[in-house]
């Protein structure tokens, strides 16, 4: 005994998360000799290492049910488009215009009116002052939002579909298309890429806050010169209507900034994003549950066509608006070049959706002129993220004039 507990040296093993007793072969060994060689220590060891392992694979399993949970709550929130379609497809009396939960009530009036107010809570005027200036470059940027999409790319593809294809997709699919082109520029997405790549973020924040304030009066005007005769609003009213619940909750949005709540949003600011997500989710769910209850929306050919489309069509104007903003004649920066890149080819879901809602509100194809706008949304970020690092490269080198 005294040799055994002198020379045999504890056995060491590399810190596990489990504890889980570990007995050696030569302790079992030493053990079983000293007791005569019987082998009932043997068998306590190896019961002993099975009661361990039966410890640990308990624990196992009960660490299983939280891992999984958090693997679901992940994809939903990265997902939670697709399960807005997908619920509303398994449930469409549910969230249907006139249902149980009046959804057309307090997600199409009250939950459109909490985007804004956020949107005008959170805006910061105070970092756009240096960029503001920059007449000649914000000008362009804006120019391209509502000029060139709609009557450059809008209307050209509107006519194929319409008389070169006209069997190819639903023409109320093709109308969203149109309005798609329409719409301004994204917020968050144009200023967090353009910040990863390097590029100009005061320009991206001037051009992000100048394009969805003045998105509030070009977007219907644009859609009312297309789509005239299929409003059934008069322009007063619709204004007025706009002005309710776009244009009224901004400003009191931004009043609030000059108050506590100012502090007590930037406290909270993830609870509050949070919220503008389940309002956004709602609207989906809501638009697909009116269509999916009326036998309306996309099928496989037109969901394939426009995953086919909508990313070639933003690579394209990334690609055509790099090659711009870069023209030496301009004489842009490098950085100025990138942020007006990701402002003028990027189409926002954020005010985008509400803002369609509330103008077509009603409307029976409702949920085809929201299509193009919630498909392009993700794409717009996948293809931003995967052309960072040639940007990168761009932004890198010396020397601000191309």
């Amino acid at each position: 005994l005294l040799s055994f507990a002198t020379n045999v040296k504890p056995f060491q093993q590399p810190h596990v998360s489990r504890k889980v007793p570990v007995i050696s072969l030569q302790h079992v060994k030493t053990v079983d000799h000293l007791q005569g060689g019987t082998s009932s220590s043997l068998t306590r060891a190896v019961t002993a290492l099975r009661a361990g392992n039966t410890i640990a694979d308990g624990e196992n399993n009960k660490r299983m049910v939280p891992s999984i949970f958090s693997t679901v709550t992940q994809y939903v929130n990265k997902n939670f488009f697709l399960v807005a379609v997908l619920f509303a497809k398994v449930l469409p009396s549910l969230g249907k215009n006139g249902g149980i939960l009046r959804p057309e009530l307090f997600i199409g009036n009250y939950g459109v009116t909490v985007i804004f107010l956020l949107s005008g809570l959170s805006l910061q005027t105070s970092e756009l002052t240096q960029a503001i200036s920059n007449i000649k470059l914000n000008g362009l940027i804006q120019a391209l939002i509502f000029g060139f999409w709609p009557f450059c790319i809008g209307v050209p593809l509107r006519y194929v579909l319409t008389n070169l294809l006209p069997n190819l997709i639903p023409p109320a699919l093709v109308d969203g298309l149109l309005i798609m082109t329409c719409l301004p520029t994204t917020v968050n997405m144009c200023i967090m890429l353009t910040s990863a790549s390097g590029g100009n973020v005061a320009t991206a924040i001037c051009n992000a806050v100048i394009s969805n304030m003045a998105g509030i009066i070009f977007t219907p005007l644009l859609l009312l010169h297309f789509f005239g005769t299929t409003i059934q609003l008069p322009f007063g009213k619709m204004v007025l209507k706009l002005c309710q619940k776009v244009l009224l909750p901004v400003t009191v949005g931004q009043l609030l900034r000059m108050t506590p709540a100012k502090e007590y949003y930037k406290q909270h600011s993830k609870t509050f994003k949070r919220l503008q997500e389940v309002v956004l989710l709602g609207i989906v769910w809501n638009a697909f549950c009116n269509a999916f209850s009326d036998g309306l929306g996309i099928g496989v050919k037109e969901s394939i066509f426009l995953m086919l489309l909508l990313p070639s069509l933003h690579l394209a104007t990334l690609g055509a608006f790099f090659k711009f903003f870069s023209l030496p004649s301009f004489q842009f920066s490098r950085s100025e070049a990138v942020a007006a890149m990701f402002c003028a080819s990027q189409k926002t879901l954020a005010f985008g959706l509400p803002l369609v809602n509330t103008i077509f509100q009603g409307n029976p194809n409702l949920a085809a002129f929201c299509a193009p706008i919630m498909f392009i949304h993700p794409l717009q970020m996948t293809i931003g993220s995967f052309l960072l690092p040639m940007i990168q490269k761009y932004t890198a080198i010396n020397g601000e004039y191309r």
